[in-house]
């Protein structure tokens, strides 16, 4: 029988004992940083972790970063009547166990988890390569999976909006792949990149001889994509005399070449993307209501990064497995706590971009908050509110001393000048406990 990998965080005596009687190839890891480490390079299906309550938070970020293991928790008893511990179970873990250990429960546990996890691996589907879906585990980011599931099946045009560097072409690309595949075209139109006098002949192409420069007949993006899908990025940025033939050719599905008089029919879905307040465009006169129905008829959004902070640490993670080619880098814990609190003006791009340059540009192994050129005054500008900035720092105050001072907090206490009854207020609310 071939040995299955199976990575065990926190591990114990009693737990390696019991283990060593299955047929599997154990990897331990004594802290989460260095399962992190080995869950970005193995392959581990199942994950077994004996939990600490002082590791709630960041056991809870971990799994976020790594959906589809199962993980399987170890927990003792008494634990089980901490709220934060059942919720973490509850929402986190395909199931667990209390000390001691059952053998023959954990063992049925443990290959029953293993055919589950082989069984979602197959169902999961293949995308191709060039294939990136928009990432997180947020609460604005599954609804916006759950919609576009519900799109999977149909073919209306699709107008989606949302801030520069939130994902609005992995949006439109996941919608195509999910009814064309990979075999039917996914032409992308960068509305606003197009030069005006240009913009007829790109959208619907020319004959030879249509203007000075034609020399060759030349198919156009409307064309290229028959039997697929046209993406018009930067919608809003095509001028009003364009707007006028583009709406042409969605009330009737034809076209015309620049140069031509003969139509003809193409078979395309159309999505289209704006970082503009649409609305307000169609009021002021600088973008057409009858294009905009014809485009609105399926509205999605895609969010700004500082609405979905929960998946920051997750979209951090596998943007620097991406860029960090063999160095094996990680991220400092100053440098998780300035990215969780900084604002992201430009959204997901501007975290690439930062976590691209920090990977070529920092000296050892470890990223620093200095390498994604963040400062503290950096997350006071962009969080917003005072009070906001207030919690950050009496939370990171919280976590810096627990983890100086771990199972002893009557010294956590006096360190942080407070009374056990204010530290274990603090404690619940910041879900440290």
């Amino acid at each position: 029988m071939q040995e299955e990998a199976l990575l065990v965080i926190n591990p114990c005596a009693a737990l390696e004992s019991l283990l060593a009687q299955g047929e599997w190839r154990l990897s331990r890891a004594r802290s989460l940083s260095a399962a992190e480490e080995k869950l970005h390079h193995g392959n581990f299906p199942l994950v077994l972790v004996a939990i600490v309550p002082q590791q709630n938070e960041a056991l809870r970020a971990l799994i976020a970063q790594h959906p589809n293991r199962l993980w399987i928790g170890l927990v003792d008893r008494d634990l089980l009547a901490s709220e934060p511990v059942r919720n973490l179970l509850a929402a986190c873990f395909h199931d667990f166990h209390t000390f001691p250990l059952d053998p023959t429960r954990l063992c049925h546990s443990l290959g029953h988890a293993l055919g589950m996890a082989r069984l979602i691996e197959r169902q999961r589907p293949k995308l191709p390569d060039k294939m990136r879906c928009i990432q997180g585990q947020s609460d604005v980011i599954l609804r916006l999976r759950e919609q576009m599931g519900r799109l999977q099946h149909c073919r209306l045009p699709v107008l989606v909006t949302g801030p520069s560097g939130t994902g609005k072409e992995l949006v439109a690309r996941e919608l195509h792949y999910g009814i064309f595949g990979e075999e039917s075209p996914f032409v992308a139109v960068n509305c606003g990149a197009m030069p005006h006098q240009l913009i007829q002949s790109e959208l619907f192409g020319h004959v030879k001889g249509a203007f000075t420069g034609a020399q060759a007949h030349k198919i156009g993006k409307i064309e290229a994509a028959d039997g697929g899908t046209l993406f018009l990025d930067e919608i809003g940025e095509l001028p009003l005399e364009d707007q006028v033939t583009l709406l042409r050719f969605l009330q009737e599905q034809c076209i015309e070449m620049v140069g031509s008089h003969a139509s003809r029919s193409v078979d395309v879905r159309v999505i289209a993307a704006t970082n503009i307040d649409v609305e307000q465009a169609v009021a002021q006169g600088r973008f057409r209501e009858d294009l905009y129905y014809r485009l609105n008829v399926v509205r999605l959004r895609t969010p700004a990064l500082r609405d979905r902070r929960d998946d920051v640490q997750l979209l951090a993670d596998e943007i620097l497995a991406e860029v960090r080619g063999a160095r094996p880098l990680v991220f400092s814990l100053q440098a998780r706590h300035v990215m969780q609190a900084y604002g992201w003006p430009g959204n997901v791009r501007e975290l690439h971009n930062r976590i691209q340059r920090a990977a070529v540009m920092c000296e050892g192994s470890l990223i620093e908050a200095q390498d994604l050129e963040l400062s503290h005054t950096d997350t006071l500008l962009f969080d917003g509110s005072l009070k906001a900035a207030r919690e950050a720092a009496e939370r990171l105050a919280l976590q810096q001393t627990l983890a100086r001072f771990p199972d002893r907090l009557e010294e956590v206490a006096r360190q942080l000048a407070i009374s056990r009854a204010t530290l274990y207020r603090l404690l619940d609310k910041h879900d440290l406990l």
